[in-house]
C-alpha cells in the first residue's frame, strides 16, 4: 500500500512542477537595453542579416494599438513576424506536419513591462519541435538557433528604422515578398 500511495504522490509532484514550470519552458523572456521600438528595429535588422538561411520579415503587427482602440491602455507591444522557407517548406510539404502552419510565421514579442524595462518574447522553438518528433525537432532546432541570434542586441551598432508593414507585406512600407 504505501508504494501505491508513493507512487501516486510522486506522479502529482509531477504532474504539480510541470504546470508550475511548463510556462518559464515553453517561452523564453529575454531583457533588453533598448526601448521598444528600437529593440523591435533590432531584432528586425537581426532577422535580414540572416537572409542567407531564408529568413524574410512578413509583418510588424501593434496589438497595444487595437487594445487602446478598443479603450483599454497598455504599454506598448510589438510583434515582429518573421518567416524561413527553408525551415517552413519540408513543413508546408507533408501533410502529418501542414498543422504547425499555425505557428508560422516566427513571432518575436517586444513589449514594456511596468518596471519601465522592454523585453524580448520568444516561444522555446527546440523544446516545442522535441513534442512533434524527430522531423520537426530537427528543424524547429535551427530554427532556435536562429532565434537566439534575433535577439543579441549590440548597443556599439547604429539603431536601424523600423520596417514597418503589414502582414505579406501588404503595409506601407514593408517587406513586399514576405510570408510564408
Amino acid at each position: 500500500m504505501k508504494i501505491i500511495v508513493g507512487f501516486i504522490a510522486g506522479v502529482g509532484l509531477f504532474i504539480a512542477t510541470l504546470l508550475l514550470y511548463a510556462p518559464d519552458l515553453m517561452m523564453k523572456e529575454h531583457p533588453s537595453p533598448f526601448g521598444v521600438e528600437e529593440t523591435a528595429a533590432r531584432v528586425q535588422a537581426n532577422i535580414q542579416a540572416l537572409e542567407s538561411r531564408g529568413w524574410k520579415l512578413s509583418a510588424l503587427r501593434n496589438p497595444a494599438k487595437a487594445a487602446a482602440a478598443s479603450g483599454v491602455n497598455v504599454l506598448p507591444v510589438l510583434l515582429v513576424e518573421a518567416c524561413s522557407t527553408k525551415y517552413s517548406a519540408p513543413l508546408l510539404k507533408d501533410d502529418t506536419t501542414k498543422i504547425l502552419s499555425i505557428l508560422m510565421p516566427c513571432t518575436i514579442t517586444v513589449y514594456k513591462k511596468d518596471d519601465g524595462k522592454t523585453y524580448i518574447g520568444t516561444m522555446n522553438s527546440g523544446l516545442v519541435g522535441r513534442m512533434f518528433g524527430k522531423k520537426v525537432g530537427d528543424i524547429m532546432a535551427e530554427v532556435a538557433k536562429d532565434q537566439a541570434k534575433f535577439v543579441v542586441m549590440d548597443p556599439s551598432k547604429p539603431a536601424p528604422p523600423l520596417v514597418r508593414g503589414g502582414p505579406g507585406g501588404g503595409g506601407k512600407g514593408g517587406p513586399k515578398d514576405a510570408g510564408c
